[in-house]
């Protein structure tokens, strides 16, 4: 008898384990450690799409909601058809501090990468 395994599925989006630590600090200073990490796409930027980034307090009836790391992250569904895949990271740097976008769905992406084009 043989079995097969289905491929793991990558979840809609996960964060590092720096991003995760990084949000979760953001979160302490708000005074909200349960609060939502919101991942949005919107038109605009340099490359025609731009990542949004955002707190929540509570999550849409449209929402997708996905834990990475013990933070919780909605998307809604007209950006998750752009994100699908997505890992969030984070880089404290000098010179490029910031969260890093790495959309396996971009076939473009700006310098600064905070927008793309699919």
């Amino acid at each position: 008898m043989t079995t097969e395994s289905k491929p793991a599925t990558k979840p809609l989006v996960s964060l590092s384990e720096r991003a995760a630590a990084h949000v979760k600090t953001l979160f302490d200073r708000k005074g909200t450690p349960d609060a939502y990490l919101r991942m949005a796409v919107a038109g605009g930027g340099c490359s025609g799409m731009s990542y949004k980034l955002d707190v929540a307090t509570e999550a849409g009836p449209a929402d997708r909601i996905i834990e990475s790391f013990g933070v919780k992250v909605l998307v809604d569904m007209k950006s998750a058809l752009y994100v699908a895949g997505i890992e969030i990271d984070y880089d404290d740097d000098l010179m490029n501090a910031g969260f890093k976008f790495i959309n396996p769905n971009a076939k473009t992406s700006c310098g600064c990468g905070e927008s793309f084009s699919t």
